[in-house]
């Protein structure tokens, strides 16, 4: 097993695969094993003769192809299954991180960390197409996810393979790998990094990316605070409002009795009518989320928990292996 490995996803980045592997190459020149796993994630611009060139002359430099575009999450997680060093490093391949900036968050690990994650410094990117919606999208995973980081955007990053290991990137949820390492229970750390401008290739980048990240950032929260205990938020939603349909129907009955206001007339009782199916739905989609929750937790054998260390126990079973 090589000691390190950087996994890169790539699309139409032709111009930039061979600085890549220059620089890479001179960065981790002189220190322990490693490979350079890149993944063309359905280029059109051949990016993969390029890579394919380089994989020749270097036996370093891993390839892997997509059979079309799958998206950056799944071309990480295509990378991050292709790797097999024990300490993992994502980064863009538009040349924007800088590889030189790998041996210090391979440090940083040494002091006892889990995953290092880089924080771009005197970032070079547009005001208004990527700086002001990253600003907003960073602001708000904090609010939400209630974690410290101050740059969620950052691909350059270092993982122990133990913690690669525990993503399953779907979606789009590249963009929450640090939250997913956060929720893993991980000992996470942040150090600045440099940022360059793009000098080649095109921004994949746009404004619409906004919107997905405030939905994307609703599924993270759910997985990562009910998915074993789905009732809880659906119950909850679901008590209130037969809470809100019962106090609307008995005010209803209540100003029947009191002023003779018919209860069709009124509509307070349409609201509980309306607030009593409202809760009964939730409730049911609560019971239906426990339900699925318990099928995916024990038809693959995952446990609802996470183990740092062992003693004097020995490996767990196979169909007893944490999740």
């Amino acid at each position: 097993m090589t000691h390190l490995s950087v996994v890169v996803p790539v699309k139409d980045e032709r111009d930039n695969v061979r600085p890549l592997a220059d620089r890479v190459r001179t960065a981790l020149a002189g220190g322990p094993a490693w490979e350079l796993v890149v993944v063309d994630d359905g280029s059109t611009d051949g990016t993969f003769a390029e890579l394919a060139a380089v994989a020749a002359a270097d036996p370093r430099v891993k390839v892997v192809r997509l059979r079309r575009n799958f998206g950056q999450s799944a071309a990480t997680q295509a990378g991050l299954d292709a790797a097999t060093g024990d300490i993992i490093v994502t980064m863009d391949g538009d040349l924007q991180n800088d590889p030189a900036d790998i041996p210090l968050l391979v440090a940083k690990l040494d002091e006892g960390y889990d995953a290092v994650l880089g924080r771009r410094e005197n970032r070079q990117d547009k005001l208004i197409l990527r700086k002001v919606p990253s600003l907003a999208a960073n602001w708000l995973i904090r609010r939400v996810l209630d974690v410290p980081f101050k740059d969620f955007g950052c691909t350059l990053r270092a993982m122990r393979r133990e913690v690669a290991g525990g993503l399953d990137l779907y979606g789009e949820m590249h963009r929450f790998i640090t939250a997913l390492i956060l929720q893993q229970g991980a000992r996470v750390a942040q150090v600045p990094v440099r940022h360059h401008p793009r000098t080649a290739g095109r921004s994949k980048y746009t404004l619409s990316r906004t919107v997905r990240v405030t939905l994307d950032l609703l599924t993270v929260k759910f997985l990562g605070s009910y998915q074993a205990r789905p009732m809880h938020v659906f119950g909850s939603v679901g008590l209130a409002c037969l809470a809100l349909g019962l106090s609307c129907g008995l005010a209803a009955v209540g100003m029947k009795y009191a002023v003779g206001m018919g209860m069709t007339a009124n509509p307070l009782f349409l609201i509980g009518a309306v607030a009593g199916l409202t809760g009964v739905q939730f409730l049911s989609l609560g019971l239906v989320g426990e339900v699925l929750a318990r099928v995916y937790f024990e038809s693959q054998g995952k446990r609802p928990y996470a183990v740092r260390d062992r003693r004097n126990l020995g490996e767990p079973s196979p169909a007893r292996k944490a999740a």
